[in-house]
């Protein structure tokens, strides 16, 4: 379940996603799988092809992205999600998470 993000927020990442745009989506998230993680960055792109590219390209395994019919994403997570976000600019995301 996305936590802290608007409906305004999560609609914008969908259109950029299906436009075929790398898009990020930052917002707090709980699985008991990963009890010290409490955000993911969702990396989303209809265009599996860049998004693949995209992954390889930050040292990411494609293997994992999810394919979700019309919002294929790939889920960043610790250190990496940080040192991504870092990379992509994006410190609004890291401000507003406290990562």
């Amino acid at each position: 379940m996305a936590l802290g993000i608007t409906r305004q927020e999560l609609n914008q990442w969908k259109a950029a996603v299906s436009r075929g745009e790398i898009a990020f989506l930052t917002h707090y998230w709980l699985d008991n799988r990963f009890p010290n993680i409490r955000t993911v960055t969702k990396v989303g792109c209809s265009d599996l092809d860049r998004l693949s590219g995209w992954c390889w390209d930050n040292g990411l395994n494609p293997t994992y992205i999810h394919h979700r019919q019309d919002y294929p994403h790939f889920d960043l997570l610790g250190s990496k999600q940080l040192e991504i976000l870092q990379r992509e600019g994006l410190l609004s995301h890291i401000e507003r998470f406290r990562l």
